[in-house]
């Protein structure tokens, strides 16, 4: 099924860029639709592939492909950076826009072994894979169907304590995925374990008697770049993607609503052509970003 996610052409660029990752001893991941496909059994047509990698391992990575001929670009220095031959992207992936769902060890000590495209690959385990997801709620993009699927085709295989941890302290993102998969799939209700969600709504009963403590802080831009910037340019509330409750700096978010309004802007949420661009070093990039 994996050769429906992408056309000839692509099939067996992605194969060979997968053989030369495997050789370069560079350890990655592979997610995004190729993933979602080998859990889920999802079929979704991709123009690009999503590895994901080490932030110590990012520039090695980098380095490495612009050797083999890509072109290669730092899209947001926390997050993620691109390679690209021909019209194929490869997205080289370290982190989450919003700063929180950052690749570590743990990652690539769960990663199951599967083929893809003919090739021998670890795949970003299920639980990093809802949890990246989970806080993907844009006006343009909802990852939420995706991760319906996940609970639909893994419940049983779950690590829920493992995912419940990494949400920490945001576990009400979880929370409100878990009742929209009751929704969705009302016959698979009980494939959520039942400890799990009488942890939950016994977290809510409890938060419901208590007075907040973060009650000039605004989560919303957790889950989206822009839909919630009025109540943070306004003064209002703070921006939780900022210390101490995030980690990115008043600079990375502002380099990310500056970068996704222009790019909504000029109609489009995806990247200009491929042939306007110029090949860029990653460290030369990081330092412009950071400037």
């Amino acid at each position: 099924m994996t050769r429906e996610l992408v056309d000839r052409p692509a099939q067996a660029l992605y194969r060979q860029a997968l053989r030369d990752m495997r050789h370069s001893g560079i350890p990655f991941l592979v997610g995004g639709a190729f993933a979602l496909e080998s859990y889920a059994g999802v079929v979704r047509r991709t123009k690009d592939l999503d590895v994901f990698v080490h932030r110590e391992t990012v520039d090695q990575l980098m380095r490495f492909l612009a050797e083999k001929g890509y072109a290669t670009e730092v899209r947001f220095p926390h997050w993620i950076c691109k390679a690209w031959k021909e019209d194929h992207v490869i997205d080289i992936i370290f982190g989450s826009g919003n700063g929180i769902c950052a690749v570590d060890a743990e990652w690539f000590g769960e990663a199951p072994k599967v083929v893809l495209l003919g090739e021998p690959a670890y795949l970003v385990p299920v639980e990093e894979m809802i949890w990246s997801k989970a806080f993907v709620m844009d006006r343009e993009r909802y990852d939420g169907a995706d991760i319906a699927h996940l609970f639909h085709a893994c419940s049983r295989t779950l690590d829920w304590s493992r995912l419940l941890r990494r949400f920490h302290a945001h576990w009400r993102v979880l929370f409100s995925h878990m009742i929209l998969f009751g929704y969705v799939y009302p016959g698979r209700r009980l494939h959520i374990p039942r400890w799990l969600m009488g942890e939950l709504l016994r977290r809510v009963e409890l938060e419901s008697v208590t007075v907040p403590s973060d009650r000039t802080v605004c989560q919303g831009t957790l889950l989206s770049w822009g839909q919630y910037l009025d109540s943070i340019e306004r003064g209002e509330y703070e921006d939780a993607r900022h210390p101490p409750r995030g980690s990115l700096t008043a600079e990375q978010t502002e380099f990310l609503t500056a970068q996704f309004r222009k790019e909504q802007h000029i109609g489009s949420d995806r990247e200009p052509p491929r042939t306007s661009r110029r090949r860029r070093s990653p460290h030369a990039q990081s330092e412009k970003s950071a400037a």
